[in-house]
């Protein structure tokens, strides 16, 4: 009845003419200016998420802007200089950075930038224009009291401090107008030899992390300019989470390096190679000269060098030596020959991370190494598939034999694998470390290993280390670095608690390679109870890594000794997969002359004091061991940082200071989904146009439904 009785009303309640066109009249403006008011939101939200500097006469160049959003000039240009000498196991490098404040006002740089993870810094000094000021080691706290002291002061000030054992920030105060402040940093690292090849890391850049947890009720008083909140997970997300952006998004000049490498190995070099840069070998005897063919190269990808011995001059053994302050050091390198011959069953899980930071090239890279890995696979063993993002999912309830229908089921699952979502790391390892399989006792014969293939772009570091540890078992965990930057910290360490190896993936064009490697160590048995002798060594011995891990087939054992003389015999024995036991000597008269030993030697013990607290809890008397360890050996660790400070004012009180946090490169090959651009233009107007539009829209249906139920 309701239907007949509403349309006699609107037969009977015709309006007026001129009262219809009034209303259409107004429906038709109201049309209109919702639609010019999408054009004025348009600019607004491009506004509100565009980088800095990415219109105008600024584009191609960040730019500071204001909570106002008015430009304050240009930021602040970075180039650095690499200059790198190798002496046997150790390179030892020279990192300059140059920050250039092209703005008309006074800048504090900060940049958050990676080191090599098991890098020592141990020198800093700052130049502004022909002053030189060296950089002295401190207390984390003290150092930050005396630049924050000097910055008030407008003195030229510069701390370079620890994040992660692969992640360092430089801060720079009062750079003045038009001028360029230099920071020069030396380090030193460990060379890697595997499979009888010698690598070098540089990294340039680093993948934007993933910061579990939730956010922390109380936010730090200070702001550490990071893109990501304090969790209470990651407690200093902020201070690990610089800006990423494009090359284009910087000046031309801006974010290049330059490198140069001075390789004497103490054997003759036969061939030097590069997944990551082209590059220019220079040889002069057993000394070779390296450079990239392009003389600057955009910090967008680590620069990764292999050199391999002339054939058969492949070192089984090898020491050096080193007298620094009165006391002994040595480095002792040992490649046993263990036999290949004998392969045994294995139980093989893959773990595959599709987080969004893996989106782009990296996904693809994770899809061919874990499809080369199913490759391997005899009849004889067990496997499954994990895949993780913000959810774990296992491609099999437990471990399933390698028969030909579970690995093409494996291998449809793998192809179809994508990348989004987040990088919930310790779900996954509970999936493949948590499930003890051999309950069933179908897999009690089998060598039990996990792989884990991922960029390792996570913040929470310690806390995944302490759950391998706990976790672990009988278990053997490989890690698979991808990217062009992968977090290599986690991928050493995360594999060295697993009592594995590690290998990354730099290059798209060769995964079968390193992965070939990989799985042929896999396969070869292990050396392991690994003991090392000292009886008859003259003096006290201190040895780091005091209890070595694990040894797969073409890996050295390397350990760092204090107090162990040029004289006297050094026995190392292992127990083979057969139950045989394996045992050889290294005559300590014949080492060679070694460099930075003393250094490489207190990182070691450093970090060993470190692991005790991996929960992130280290007690008072741990604390003051490795500050005596870092002021000893002048190094920076997360209890001390260096400190340069210039004792001459340069800026007047009155006159403002602008802090500029510099961002990062976007690794190559990585999706624009992993950009995180500083926010130039606050959110408040884009809401405000939305709402009127909104309320625009609102009015426009009231005074249609009034037209038709009038």
């Amino acid at each position: 009845m309701m239907l007949p009785t509403t349309l006699l009303r609107l037969e009977l309640n015709k309006p007026e003419l001129n009262t219809a066109r009034v209303k259409r009249c107004c429906e038709g403006i109201s049309l209109w200016l919702a639609v010019m008011l999408l054009l004025f939101v348009h600019p607004l939200y491009a506004e509100a998420y565009q980088a800095p500097g990415a219109t105008g006469e600024g584009a191609g160049m960040l730019e500071f802007v204001d909570t106002n959003g008015r430009r304050q000039g240009q930021a602040t240009l970075l180039t650095t200089d690499y200059r790198v000498r190798i002496s046997g196991l150790i390179a030892d490098t020279r990192l300059t950075q140059s920050f250039k404040n092209t703005s008309q006002q006074w800048r504090e740089g900060v940049f958050v930038f990676p080191l090599p993870e098991k890098a020592s810094v141990y020198g800093m000094t700052m130049r502004v224009g022909e002053r030189k000021v060296v950089g002295e080691i401190r207390e984390k706290q003290e150092a930050k009291k005396r630049y924050e002291d000097a910055k008030k002061a407008g003195k030229n000030a510069a701390r370079v401090e620890q994040q992660r054992p692969n992640l360092f920030t430089t801060h720079l105060a009062n750079i003045p107008p038009g001028e360029t402040v230099t920071v020069e940093l030396n380090y030193q690292q460990a060379v890697r030899y595997q499979s009888g090849e010698f690598e070098l890391r540089l990294p340039t850049t680093l993948t934007p992390r993933y910061m579990p947890g939730a956010p922390l009720a109380e936010t730090p008083s200070q702001w550490q300019g990071g893109w990501a909140k304090p969790t209470t997970e990651v407690p200093d997300a902020d201070a690990v989470s610089p800006f990423t952006v494009l090359a284009k998004d910087v000046g031309e000049q801006s974010h290049r390096a330059s490198i140069s490498l001075d390789i004497h190995a103490g054997l003759p070099v036969g061939d030097v190679t590069s997944p990551s840069h082209e590059l220019v070998s220079t040889w002069d005897g057993d000394r070779v000269s390296v450079t990239p063919e392009q003389h600057k190269v955009l910090m967008d990808r680590d620069l990764v060098v292999r050199w391999a011995p002339v054939r058969g001059q492949e070192p089984s053994a090898a020491v050096f030596h080193e007298q620094w302050q009165g006391e002994d050091y040595l480095l002792a390198l040992l490649v046993p020959g263990l036999n290949r011959d004998r392969n045994l069953p294995r139980e093989l899980v893959f773990v595959i991370d599709t987080s969004g930071s893996m989106a782009g090239q990296s996904i693809g890279q994770a899809r061919a190494s874990l499809l080369r890995g199913l490759d391997t696979l005899s009849p004889a063993d067990r496997f499954n598939v994990i895949q993780f993002n913000s959810q774990t999912h296992s491609l099999f309830m437990q471990a399933v034999p390698a028969n030909g229908q579970n690995l093409a089921r494996a291998r449809h699952y793998v192809e179809g694998l994508s990348a989004n979502g987040g990088t919930e790391m310790a779900p996954a390892l509970n999936a493949a470390l948590g499930n003890d399989s051999q309950q069933d006792g179908a897999s009690g014969h089998h060598v039990r290993q996990v792989v884990f293939i991922t960029d390792g772009a996570v913040g929470n570091e310690n806390a995944l280390f302490d759950q391998i540890r706990r976790q672990l078992g009988d278990r053997r965990l490989f890690t698979v670095g991808i990217g062009s930057a992968p977090n290599m910290h986690f991928m050493r360490e995360a594999a060295r608690y697993g009592r594995g190896s590690y290998t990354a993936i730099s290059d798209t064009a060769d995964v079968a390679g390193p992965l070939d490697d990989l799985f042929a160590k896999m396969q070869s048995p292990v050396l392991t109870d690994i003991d090392v002798d000292f009886s008859q060594v003259a003096g006290s011995p201190e040895a780091y890594p005091a209890r070595p891990g694990d040894l797969f087939a073409g890996e050295p054992m390397v350990q760092v000794i204090r107090g162990a003389g040029k004289e006297g015999y050094l026995g190392v024995s292992g127990l083979l997969p057969d139950g045989s036991r394996w045992q050889t000597s290294l005559d300590l008269s014949r080492a060679a002359t070694g460099k930075g030993l003393h250094r490489h030697w207190g990182r070691e013990k450093i970090d060993s004091v470190m692991d005790r607290g991996l929960s992130g809890r280290v007690d008072d008397k741990e604390k003051q061991q490795v500050l005596e360890l870092a002021l000893a050996h002048q190094l920076i660790t997360r209890y001390t940082s260096f400190v340069a400070v210039d004792k001459t004012p340069v800026r007047t009180a009155p006159e403002p200071l602008e802090t500029d946090h510099v961002p990062t490169l976007l690794p190559a090959g990585s999706s624009s989904t992993m950009l995180r651009y500083p926010q130039t233009a606050t959110m408040s107007p884009l809401l405000i146009a939305l709402g009127l539009l909104g309320l625009m829209f609102s009015a426009a249906a009231w005074m249609l439904q009034r037209r038709v139920f009038a």
